[in-house]
Order: structure tokens, then sequence, then C-alpha cells
């Protein structure tokens, strides 16, 4: 660790707090005659306590303070994403913990929000890493745990460095809201610009009579990040209107096994399956590629007639009024996943105007998309005071696994605020 200001010292974690795994849980504590809330891992979330979805097991009277967490105390992922930690406040009457998390309370003269910004940069750091074992589950250790090593500086220059933080932190968070709303206008606006430009009393066909062909991507089991091999999109390469070409993978192909699932200019390609629902079914053009790419298997892949329909035009039906409500209507859930099938997608209703019509409209609505869409804000960063204190109303349920989200940490601004000296 560098050099620290006057006035710091390095103490191990265990040198400055009292730590404690929590209860295990098992089929006699599941059903006992003294039921109790408990926070699991899934409960933790940086920075603040989630009590929606409490479960409960048998804490008895000699366990209350043993497994008990007091306001002031972290608790602390013992596994999944390690290390991370919110601080109890006080939210209910008594509350215990399972042993998936680690009870860390502060000795005198530490503050719970000073530990909890250093998890946070323990985290951004990966100092946590040499502490953690596991190939599959990482997990952190108790013994572990309480050799971290906190820089500590007097206990006023704790509350100094929380409160700046917490201040730098809350101004992050209102520009994320700022550059949400904004965000959320712009969406709106370009709603309302397809739904204009798509006006107009056409025939309809379904999109049976409008392609030459329509295929499914081949599958390919763990493409490379990097060459050599043929460029493949990833599914999250397509949106609606638009086509990421530099969001690709690597496949190892023979060129006679790839050739049929290389996409063209004027392609489309429907997004098949997603984990979000609301891109089953997303569409977008294929423009000029850099380099020959194929398509994968959750991603098909449609050849228009170009003599009736223009492929920007279709993209644009399918992303509004009636093609899109159809596609929606079409989307179904197989073992969990959301999908659409090519079958389906050929009974979608797509309006026909003339040739000259549809490049019309095309041209009009790229001129009204043509300002480019803000970034959406990070959803995944250090809390602001705000959101550190915030819970909602628990709710008890029996017990049962769970997994962690995705990790929060702090920007290097922030650690440099955090460690170093105004």
């Amino acid at each position: 660790m560098n050099e620290l200001p006057a006035g710091w010292v390095e103490a191990s974690l265990g040198e400055v707090a009292e730590t404690r795994l929590g209860k295990m849980l098992s089929a006699k504590a599941r059903g006992g005659a003294d039921p109790r809330p408990y926070l699991r891992n899934k409960n933790v979330q940086w920075g603040r306590i989630d009590l929606d979805d409490l479960f409960e097991m048998d804490f008895s009277d000699e366990e209350l303070d043993r497994f008990g967490v007091v306001p002031g105390d972290l608790l602390v992922c013992e596994g999944g994403e390690v290390g991370r930690a919110a601080i109890w406040r006080g939210q209910l009457e008594w509350i215990g913990y399972q042993k998936a998390l680690h009870r860390v309370r502060p000795l005198g003269g530490v503050s719970p929000e000073y530990l909890l910004y250093g998890f946070m940069w323990l985290a951004q750091t990966r100092a946590f890493e040499p502490h953690v074992n596991g190939s599959t589950i990482k997990h952190l250790p108790q013994e572990d745990l309480r050799l971290l090593r906190i820089p500590l500086p007097p206990l006023h220059e704790q509350r100094r460095i929380v409160a700046a933080t917490a201040e730098h932190l809350s101004r992050l968070d209102a520009a994320d809201a700022s550059l949400a709303a904004a965000a959320r206008r712009l969406e709106a606006l370009r709603s309302a610009s397809l739904a204009a430009a798509m006006k107009g009393s056409w025939d309809e066909r379904p999109w049976s009579e409008v392609i030459l062909s329509l295929r499914n991507g081949v599958f390919v089991s763990r493409p490379a990040a990097t060459p050599p091999g043929t460029a493949i999109f990833r599914i999250s390469a397509v949106r609606p209107l638009a086509l990421n070409v530099d969001d690709i993978r690597y496949a190892s192909l023979a060129e006679s096994e790839a050739s049929d699932y290389l996409v063209n200019e004027g392609d489309l390609l429907f997004t098949r399956y997603s984990g979000n629902p609301d891109l089953v079914g997303a569409c977008a053009r294929v423009p000029k590629l850099p380099q020959p790419t194929l398509h994968p298997d959750k991603l098909i892949r449609v050849v228009v007639d170009r003599t009736q329909v223009d492929p920007a035009f279709v993209a644009i039906a399918c992303a509004t009024g009636r093609a899109s409500e159809a596609i929606r209507a079409r989307r179904r859930t197989t073992a969990g996943q959301v999908g659409i099938a090519g079958a389906q997608l050929k009974s979608v209703p797509v309006p026909v105007p003339p040739l000259e019509e549809q490049r019309r409209i095309v041209a009009e609505v790229e001129a009204r998309l043509s300002a480019p869409k803000p970034s959406a804000p990070p959803s995944s960063r250090a809390p602001s005071r705000a959101s550190s204190s915030r819970t909602t109303p628990p709710t008890s349920r029996r017990a049962s696994s769970s997994t962690a989200s995705a990790p929060a940490a702090l920007s290097k601004q922030q650690d440099i605020l955090l460690y170093r000296q105004a």
C-alpha cells in the first residue's frame, strides 16, 4: 500500500472490527418452532439492504445475540460477489443473518460508513482476490476477511471523507437521473416520429409473400473474443433499427460450413431469443460490413423481395404499428426463455406502399432519427446517501437459495477521495 498521510495507520480488519459468520441453514432451522426473519446474500446489495424478500428460520433465544444484527453493523457477502456490503440501519426490531454473510461490527473509533466505502474500494481494486478461494463459486473465508488491510485515518477524518464522498456520489446520482430523463424523452420522440412517418392506408401482406428466404443462424459453441476465425455477430448486436457491426466474436468454421450463414448488405436480422423479452423480434438492416460476418443461431436472417419492399422500410415497419404489435403477440416462452420462431414471423402483416413511397419514408425517418442517442446511465455504482438508507416494506418467506447481482464500485476519482487527504 502507498505511503499513508500523517496521522493515518494501516490495520487489519480483525484489529478494528469484530467479525462473525451467520447461522448455518438446515432442515431443522427451516422447520423450527420459533421462525424469525434473516438476511441472505441476495438481500445485501452495495450500500443497501433489500427487505422485499425476507425468508425465516428458527433462532433460539440463546442465538439472538450471537446471530442478531444491530444498527451500524456491516453485512458482507461471503460468497458469490465476495465483499459486497451494506450497513444495517435498524429497519426491523430484530433480524438474523445466514452463514452466506459476514457480520462486521466496527470497534470504537471506526465509522461504519468509512468501512463501507473501504469495501467498495477494495472491490474496485480487486484487493479481495488474494483472499478468495473456490474455482466455481468464490468464497471469502472469515480468517481471510480479518486479514484485509485497511488504511485508517483519525475518526474526524473518516467522517470528513464519508461526507465528501457522499456529496460527490449524490451529484453523480443527480446527473444519472437527468440523463435517464433525457433518454426517456428522446425515446418517446423517436417512437412518435416512427408512428407519424408510418401513417397511411396501404395494402398489407403477410411476410411470407414479400420475402425470398428466412433462416436461423449457425450454432457455435464458445466463439473466441479475438481472431483467428470468421466474424460472427453476438445476439446483443441487434437492436431495433440498429446493428452494431463491431459487436462480434470469432468462429472456427470450415468455409463450406460458414458460407450459408454469411449475411449481406440489405439483409434483415431479427432477434430470435433474448433474456430481455422486449428485444425478442427486434429487427435491424445489415449495412455494408467491414468483413464477412456470420449470424448466430439466436438471430434470424431474412432476405426480402426488393421488387416489392425496401428492406430499410420493412425494418421501420417492424418497429411500430401493427407489425410491431403482431411480433409481440407471437412471442412464446419455452423452458423459461422468450423467443419467436421464423414460422411465426412469416404470418406478420407488413404494409406495402409503392416502392417510391417506401423510400421517401425511409429518408424521412433517417432524417428525424439522425440525432445521436444518449448512452444509458450506469445502473451499478456506489450508492448515494439516499440509496444506502432506502428500504422497502419487509415480507417474509421460507428459506431457499439465491444468487448475487452485478458488481458496484467506486471510480478512480472516488478512490483518491477516500484514501488521500484533500
